[in-house]
């Protein structure tokens, strides 16, 4: 029998994916790349009618199945039923990508006790709730990928961040302690670190040009991340080409965290 090239190793056609956060911005872009790739797509949201919208726009382009999903993934009653109602969708789910995020910028003694409790709910909770639900699933059939957004700032530390730095250190441990468990089981964990790219969360550093030339400055690539550029990581961490690779942050903040 003829050996695989390597390109058929980043395709996930018979594959079922979930994308938190799937509707807009980076999951998006994941989600959609996802589907290219041949994977069956379940994008899960708080806003049912925009993972609607996302779904039948990724169905139509990919023509692939896509369903949408409303949950908040910071309650675990809401995680067990996005589960139930996913595999009913779609059949086991296969790929995980933990993407729901938020963020509340301030300084630290600053933030309410609100603040924390959100930010931390949302990036660290939450994709410890999905990733609970699903992996067992993933290891009893022998495969599985989960991949977790953590951030450049799961690394650094910028003014301003404190809830959402902490979230994202928590999540890139996270994802070795899930890697570890369940290495033998044929799962692999992961984490995409991105820098800063254009989504809506970081429209307050967009809107004032001398944050984000502040930004630009500390890049050695000199420019923002583009939405496609994130596509790759997700498809093949997702994909039997990251067999071997788990535990594992990708940063791509164009060089950011090298300096």
């Amino acid at each position: 029998m003829a050996e695989k090239s390597v390109l058929e190793f980043f395709r996930l056609d018979g594959r079922r994916a979930l994308v938190t956060g799937g509707a807009k911005g980076l999951g998006r872009v994941m989600a959609t790349a996802l589907a290219q790739a041949g994977a069956d797509l379940a994008i899960a949201g708080r806003t049912l009618s925009d993972c609607e919208r996302a779904a039948d726009e990724i169905g139509r382009e990919t023509g692939r199945r896509v369903v949408a999903l409303a949950a908040d993934v910071s309650h675990s009653d809401e995680v067990t039923r996005l589960a139930a109602e996913a595999e009913a969708a779609l059949g086991p789910i296969d790929i995980l990508i933990n993407n729901a995020g938020v963020n509340v910028r301030g300084a630290a003694a600053e933030l309410a006790e609100a603040d924390w409790d959100t930010v931390i709910a949302v990036n660290l909770k939450a994709p410890f709730l999905c990733a609970r639900a699903f992996g067992p699933g993933m290891c009893a059939r022998g495969w599985g990928r989960v991949i977790n957004m953590g951030s450049m700032l799961s690394v650094i530390a910028l003014p301003g961040r404190a809830p959402y730095a902490s979230a994202k250190a928590g999540l890139l441990n996270l994802t070795r302690v899930l890697a570890l468990e369940w290495a033998a089981q044929g799962v692999t964990v992961n984490a995409i670190c991105p820098g800063p790219f254009a989504t809506a969360m970081n429209l307050p550093l967009l809107n004032d040009p001398a944050k984000y030339q502040a930004f630009v400055s500390k890049i050695p690539m000199g420019r923002w991340g583009e939405l496609h550029e994130i596509a790759g990581a997700a498809v093949f961490l997702a994909s039997d080409a990251a067999s071997f690779i788990t535990g594992s942050p990708l940063f791509i903040d164009g060089g950011w965290t090298a300096q």
